[in-house]
C-alpha cells in the first residue's frame, strides 16, 4: 500500500514538473496575432474617397465576374454548340461537363485575348502608371469592347433593346450604350449556337435513320437503334476529326 501511493505521488510530482515546463515554454515563444481595425472617418484629402471608390468597384468588378465571363465573351456560344454536339452524337455524359466547360473557357481565353491585350495597353496599364484618370481609363476600356460586342451582335438584337429601354435610338451603331448592347450580343449569341447545333444534328440524324430503316427492315424492332449508331456516328466523327473541324471553325467564326 506504502509503494502504490509513493508511486502515486511521483507521478503527481513529474505532472507538475512538466506542467512547469510547458508553461514556462508557451510563456517563452510568443505568436504575434495581427489587429483588424475598421472605422468610419472623415476623410481630409479627395484622394483618400477616390481610393476607397477605386476598391469598391475592384470589388464589384470581381464579384460580377462569372456573369462578365458568360455574357461578354464568346463562352456562351461555345459551350452551346458543344453541349449540342454531345446530344446529337448520342454519348450522354461523355465527354463530362468539366471537361466541356474547361474546353470552352481555354478556347474563350484565345479568342478574347486581342481584346483584353487591347484594353490593358489603352486604359488599365496607363491608369496604373497613374497617366490618365479613372474616368478616361473606364471609357478608353470600353472601345475594344464595344467593338467585339459590335462585329457580333445582330442589328435587329440592338433595335429590339434600344426599343425596350425606351431611350433615343442611336444615330450609329457604335453610339449604343453597353446597357443595349450586352443583352442583344447575348440572344444573337444563343441563335447562332443554335444554328450550329441544327447543322451538327444532320449528318448524325441521317444515320440514326438510316439504322432504325435497317433494323425495321431486319425485323429487329426490340433492338435499340441508338446501341447499333452510336459506333457509326463515333467512326464518322474520328474519320472527318471532327473535333480539329468544330475548334477551327468555331475560332474562325470569331475571327482568330
Amino acid at each position: 500500500m506504502r509503494l502504490r501511493q509513493d508511486s502515486i505521488y511521483r507521478i503527481m510530482a513529474w505532472g507538475l514538473l512538466l506542467l512547469f515546463l510547458l508553461q514556462g515554454t508557451a510563456l517563452a515563444v510568443t505568436f504575434p496575432i495581427p489587429s483588424l481595425e475598421l472605422n468610419v472617418k472623415t476623410a481630409t484629402e479627395p484622394e483618400e474617397v477616390a481610393v476607397v471608390l477605386e476598391i469598391i468597384a475592384l470589388l464589384t468588378i470581381i464579384a460580377l465576374a462569372p456573369a462578365i465571363l458568360i455574357l461578354m465573351t464568346p463562352f456562351t456560344r461555345l459551350v452551346v454548340v458543344f453541349h449540342f454536339l454531345r446530344q446529337a452524337m448520342g454519348t450522354q455524359t461523355s465527354p463530362p461537363n468539366q471537361v466541356i466547360v474547361g474546353l470552352a473557357l481555354f478556347m474563350t481565353f484565345f479568342i478574347i485575348k486581342p481584346v483584353a491585350l487591347d484594353v490593358y495597353n489603352r486604359a488599365l496599364n496607363p491608369y496604373l502608371e497613374r497617366e490618365i484618370t479613372y474616368e478616361t481609363a473606364f471609357d478608353e476600356a470600353q472601345k475594344p469592347i464595344r467593338k467585339f460586342l459590335l462585329l457580333n451582335t445582330r442589328e435587329a438584337d440592338i433595335a429590339l433593346f434600344v426599343k425596350g429601354a425606351d431611350m433615343k435610338k442611336p444615330e450609329t451603331r457604335d453610339q449604343a450604350s453597353l446597357l443595349v448592347l450586352i443583352p442583344a450580343y447575348v440572344i444573337s449569341e444563343l441563335k447562332t449556337a443554335f444554328i450550329v447545333g441544327f447543322v451538327l444534328y444532320i449528318p448524325f440524324l441521317v444515320i440514326d435513320m438510316v439504322v432504325a430503316s435497317v433494323l425495321l427492315a431486319m425485323g429487329m424492332m426490340m433492338l435499340p437503334p441508338v446501341m447499333i449508331s452510336l459506333p457509326f456516328k463515333l467512326m464518322l466523327f474520328v474519320l472527318v476529326d471532327g473535333w480539329h473541324l468544330i475548334a477551327g471553325s468555331l475560332l474562325k467564326s470569331f475571327g482568330v
